[in-house]
């Protein structure tokens, strides 16, 4: 069984390894990234210690946070961004604190946000939003899942990590076709290469199972080509700019949604 203790070991030593190499490389923008990363991950894994409590407060925070950014890139308004927030942390809450009922928090946070467009009697927007908010719950919702995955959840979110890293530099090593219109910069050279280091890391953590597999392999690349979709039709490089490296939260995350949707439909 994986446990956080049995994780530990790994993500201080990942962290070290990349530290020395950033070192080495002397590449100010890989600093950033590191030191980004040193700060976020004895977060991440102190509030997985923690065990259900820990984790629906991270996943209420990052949700809160990603709410903030996409409706940043939706253009949605304070309100609809505040019910939108509301609507993804009950549905964490849910799955802390009423283990079964997280579809029920679904459809009462759907409920919530279309109610907003409706009640404004927007008939030049309303469609828009009440599409980009019922998008904005389906995805971010899944931030649920880290509540009763627990361990695996943290060992998915670094075999997913790794191999998004891996996928960056195999993809302009070697070039070759292009994965997607909406990702130019994407190979399939650089997704096979990082599927095969995420499927690496999930065996020496322990972790490799085939929905695992699956979930690194094809939910990965396939979140982040949805944000892709989503930044082209807002016309925005990142999704925020407030995370050293990285943009902002999404950028970081949306690999790991869809990973762990595929996961969840999987298990």
């Amino acid at each position: 069984m994986i446990t956080v203790a049995s994780l530990a070991p790994y993500l201080g030593g990942a962290l070290a390894l990349g530290g020395v190499a950033v070192a080495v490389s002397r590449r100010r923008e890989l600093l950033i990234r590191w030191c980004a990363w040193a700060v976020g991950v004895p977060l991440v894994t102190g509030a997985f210690w923690w065990g259900r409590p820990g984790t629906s407060a991270l996943a209420i925070v990052v949700g809160v946070i990603a709410v903030i950014e996409f409706g940043g890139l939706m253009q949605l308004d304070r309100v609809d961004r505040v019910v939108l927030a509301a609507a993804v942390a009950g549905v964490v809450l849910a799955a802390w604190l009423a283990p079964g009922q997280e579809f029920r928090a679904v459809a009462i946070g759907a409920l919530a946000v279309a109610a907003v467009p409706l009640l404004s009697g927007d008939a030049d927007h309303g469609l828009r939003r009440l599409s980009a908010n019922l998008l904005g719950l389906a995805w971010l919702s899944v931030l649920a899942a880290l509540v009763p995955l627990g361990a695996s959840a943290l060992a998915l979110f670094v075999a997913v990590s790794l191999a998004d890293i891996v996928a960056y530099f195999a993809g302009r090593g070697l070039g070759g076709p292009r994965l997607s219109p909406l990702s130019p910069a994407k190979r399939w050279s650089g997704t096979l290469a990082g599927a095969a280091a995420g499927l690496g890391v999930l065996a020496v953590l322990s972790a490799l199972s085939w929905p695992m597999a699956v979930a690194v392999a094809v939910g990965g690349p396939a979140g982040d080509l949805l944000e892709s979709m989503i930044k082209r039709g807002a016309q925005v490089k990142d999704a925020g700019r407030w995370l050293p490296g990285s943009g902002g939260l999404l950028d970081r995350i949306d690999s790991l949604l869809i990973a762990l949707a595929v996961l969840v439909v999987l298990r």
